[in-house]
């Protein structure tokens, strides 16, 4: 069953985000996504722990981005430019994904309370990554968690607007400027 094809992972991706479209994340089960991408089962669980890991695979990746990012930033840059290091680094990897990948996956976190509740605990375990990053750089409390936390959302707006697809930006462009507008609010502007 389709084991000398080729991208095995890519084609479990989609066959799990057209059969969550369709039915219902709850209603689609880890057999059926490896049916459709014509595999056997025990391959799916080579790729992935479960079901939602198909949404939510590597991102272990992109937290140690992230904070490779942030820990790479010039030792004179202040926690909020060094978590906007670590912001382009997520960029330049997430930026290679298919936007539509991107905007189906999208969908089907926001149609799953469950779903969004485990993006918002990935999104608080890269702030503490990014946190203590910034401590290892000199920042300390409150500043280095209030930088990884406003990162952190800088992130997770940016990919909703860059999924969206409402403009042509790509996605650095849209971190940057997301970035930007939490800066301008911040300032009083």
């Amino acid at each position: 069953m389709g084991r000398w094809q080729s991208d095995s992972r890519g084609r479990l991706q989609e066959a799990a985000l057209a059969l969550y479209a369709a039915r219902g994340f709850d209603q689609t089960t880890a057999a059926e996504i490896a049916a459709r991408a014509g595999v056997t089962e025990r391959t799916f669980f080579r790729h992935f722990a479960d079901k939602r890991e198909v949404l939510f695979g590597g991102s272990d990746l992109l937290q140690e981005q992230i904070v490779t990012g942030v820990v790479q930033a010039p030792g004179e840059w202040g926690a909020f430019d060094a978590v906007a290091a670590g912001l382009d680094a997520a960029a330049a990897m997430l930026g290679e994904l298919r936007r539509d990948l991107s905007r189906r996956r999208q969908a089907v976190i926001a149609a799953n309370p469950e779903l969004r509740e485990r993006e918002m605990a990935k999104l608080a375990d890269y702030a503490t990554a990014v946190a203590v990053a910034l401590h290892q750089r000199g920042v300390g409390e409150p500043q280095a968690s209030l930088a990884a936390l406003a990162g952190m959302t800088v992130l997770r707006v940016a990919l909703d607007l860059w999924a969206s697809g409402s403009d042509e930006r790509d996605l650095p462009t849209v971190m940057r400027e997301s970035l930007a507008e939490l800066r301008a609010v911040t300032a009083g502007d």
